[in-house]
This record gives structure tokens, sequence and C-alpha cells, in this order.
């Protein structure tokens, strides 16, 4: 099997099981019997695979610190020292610093390939670029039946569900030392709406630990809540003040916020508004008065409308200025004079006309919405003209907002769809 982890191994190290090398006998450069080894440390940090640092054994009655340094071989059933005399040392974990079988083994991780969560049911090292690091994971029945047996018949229980610790992050909230580390850097690959699946996945320690980690960057955070089914999203806010709430909330799309709004206990729900900016408050407090399963409750007052005589580099400019979603500038309005809805142009026909034109010249017949008008109508209008964004306008045709595809299906689709229908399935 030629070696993935690394561009310069031909081959695979042999790998070398946690559960083989814990329990296992102490010895000296002598081979003489000192104690028992209890766990093995690593210390996370930048380095994909995490280097050994040290052990802790029981030595006449004791638990002791072992310095990699103090290591020459880590094997199975036992690990060598380089003399033969051990300076007895106390623990005292050291930044980034975890036990394997402590603080992993057995816990819930992520695996971010996957964006799924696993369980290490057995860790894997091999000896790479000189010395022993953490490769992998096993996450399948085998590596779980290896511990139970006993140790003689261990070895022969085969390898099980390999998962490269590149795309292994570690739960590390309940380990102290840790916790001041930028936490779970891996989690950035993933997309929001995967985050969140991970959040609602995980336990309430797991999912605020992920919480925390993307609050690192407040955009993303905002973009994971507005992910996160109603009930997890009060979940995590429950315990924060209302400055915290509002900064959140000042961060989502204002359909989202005034959404997350409604369901926010009534006694906190008007000091959370009058926190928030100017604009989004004045956005959140007029979606808040329509039904939510309405157009009205639907839409989302961030959209693109321009004059009928604005010119095609005066629509782009427009565009590229706007904070509105990829989803609600997939058209962009035209407005006349008296700022009533003209027409409708998609952002792809507008990339293929010819510059000299002006935007009224060349918009469609735009379907539009009433903010009463409930969900079926809602869907149907958008299936009808195979619509992505549909405009909802008042009585006299002016725009109030528009409503994308995906604020449809979240309330079309069953609860937890992701899990039922397998995209976060079990390894």
């Amino acid at each position: 099997m030629v070696w993935a982890m690394s561009n310069t191994v031909a081959h695979a190290p042999a790998m070398l099981h946690l559960s083989l090398v814990v329990g296992g006998v102490l010895r000296d450069r002598d081979g003489g019997k000192l104690g028992r080894v209890d766990d093995l440390i690593v210390r996370l940090g930048d380095e994909e695979y995490p280097p050994v640092t040290g052990l802790l054994a029981t030595v006449a009655g004791r638990q002791v610190f072992v310095p990699a340094d103090e290591v020459a071989e880590i094997e199975q059933g036992q690990v060598l020292l380089r003399s033969v005399r051990l300076d007895l040392q106390p623990f005292a974990r050291r930044p980034q610093e975890v036990l394997l079988k402590k603080d992993v083994l057995d816990r819930q991780l992520i695996n971010v390939d996957g964006a799924r969560l696993v369980r290490a049911n057995e860790i894997e090292l091999a000896r790479l670029e000189g010395w022993f690091r953490v490769v992998g994971v096993d996450t399948g029945l085998r590596g779980w039946l290896r511990r139970l047996a006993p140790r003689a018949l261990s070895d022969s229980v085969g390898a099980g569900h390999f998962l490269d610790w590149a795309s292994v992050e570690p739960f590390t909230g309940h380990v102290p030392t840790v916790r001041l580390r930028v936490p779970h850097p891996k989690l950035a690959r993933l997309h929001p709406a995967e985050l969140a699946d991970l959040v609602e996945a995980a336990s309430h320690r797991e999912g605020q630990e992920i919480i925390q980690a993307v609050g690192a960057d407040p955009e993303l955070e905002a973009d994971v809540f507005e992910e996160l089914e109603s009930h997890h999203q009060l979940e995590f806010l429950e315990d924060r003040p209302d400055e915290e709430v509002a900064q959140v909330l000042s961060r989502m799309e204002a359909d989202d916020a005034a959404d997350l709004v409604a369901e926010l206990p009534e006694e906190r729900r008007e000091q959370i508004l009058e926190l928030l900016p100017d604009v989004q408050r004045r956005r959140v407090r007029a979606l808040l008065g329509h039904d939510p399963a309405t157009a009205g409750g639907l839409m989302s007052p961030e959209f693109v409308c321009v004059y009928s005589q604005a010119t095609l580099p005066e629509v782009f400019e427009r565009i590229r200025g706007s904070r509105a979603s990829p989803e609600a500038i997939a058209s962009i309005y035209v407005m006349n004079t008296r700022r009533r809805l003209h027409g409708a142009i998609t952002l792809a026909d507008l990339l293929r006309a010819s510059e000299g034109q002006r935007v009224g010249e060349i918009a469609g017949v735009a379907q539009r919405l009433r903010p009463d008008a409930d969900l079926e109508e809602v869907a149907r209008l958008m299936t009808d003209y195979d619509l992505t964004v549909v405009p909802v306008v008042d009585e006299e045709d002016r725009l109030l907002g528009v409503i994308t595809v995906d604020d449809v299906l979240e309330l079309v689709l069953p609860k937890n769809w992701r899990r039922r229908f397998g995209v976060m399935g079990e390894e």
C-alpha cells in the first residue's frame, strides 16, 4: 500500500496500536522492568501528525512523567528507555498537550473531510520523520474488538477503518491546557451548513466548542447560526448577554435574524432589538410584522434594484457594492421613476448584454408576490416559472424584498433532512 500521508514517504511505516502500547512494560536500557506504561502524551500544534512528547507510567506505585528525550523505542507491549536510571518527575500538562488514552480514545472526533462525527476506537501511531507520531484513528469495529481481546490475541485482530489524522480534529474543550489554543483550525474548510450539522449532531459541550471555535470569525459564526434549527440557536444563545446576541443577529441575513428574534423569550426580545444597528433593526422589525409562513415572512430585504435608465456599468457597480447574498442577486430588478417594479433581468443575461444598452431595454417581465401570499402560492409560482428568486411587492408594486429558493426549501423539507437522507451518515 502506498502511504498517502507524506510525499516524502514511499511506503507505509509499521503501524503501532495505542491499545498494545498502553498497559505494556516500561523497561530500562538493559531490559530491566521499571513499571507500567499508562498513557502516551502528544502536543497538538501546527504539525499534521503530532509527535509523542512523553508518556505517563506507574513506577513503584507512583505515576510519573517520562519525557520523549529519555525514550529509545516504543514497541508493542513495551517502551524502552535510553538509560538504566529514571528521573522520577511528577506530570504537569504543558500547553497543547493531550493524553491519547484519557483525552482522545473512545471520544468523538470530527472527520473534517467527511463533515461528520466519528468515534476513536483505536489510535494509530507510526515512526515518521524520525520519531513516533499519531498518524490516524480506527473508527471501525475491529479497533474496539482489539482492545477487548486478551493481549496475547489482540494483535491478531486485523486492521479496521483507518482515518488519516490529517483529516481529523479532536474535541479538546475538556483539556484545560488546550483551551487557550486557537481551536479547530481545520474547521475553516467546512461550509457553514456542514458546521451546523456537526453542532446539531454533537453533545451540548461539543457543540459549544464548535460554536466557540467559529466565533473567532464573526461572519462565519453568523452564517452557522443561520443554518441551525431554531431550538439549537436558542440553546447556544440563551446564556449569552444581550449585547453578544445582538452582535450575532447584526451579521445574519435580516430574514434569518427576524426568525430568530421571534423565537427569543419575550422579555429579552425588545432589549436585543434596541441593540441592533439602525438599518438591521428597521429591517428586522419590518419582517416581524409578517407571518413567517407567508411571502412577507420569507422575504429578505437585501436585493439589487436599479432604475430602468441605468447603464450596464452602473448596474455592475451596484452589484459590487451590494451585501445581498449570491442567491438574491441571481436576478436584478428594474423600477421606473416612481419606484414601481418594471421588470427583471437575470445576472446571466446581464453579462451577455451589449454595453451600450440601458437596463430597462433588456429587462423582461417580473413575476411577483404580495406579502400575504402563503407558502403554497410561493412554491407554485417559483415552480411554474422555474424561478430561483422571486420579488415581493406592496399594493403600489414597490419592491419590499425577495424570496430565494433555499428559503422555501427550509420550510418544505422535513426537519433534520440532511441526516435523514444520509448527508450525516455513520462512518
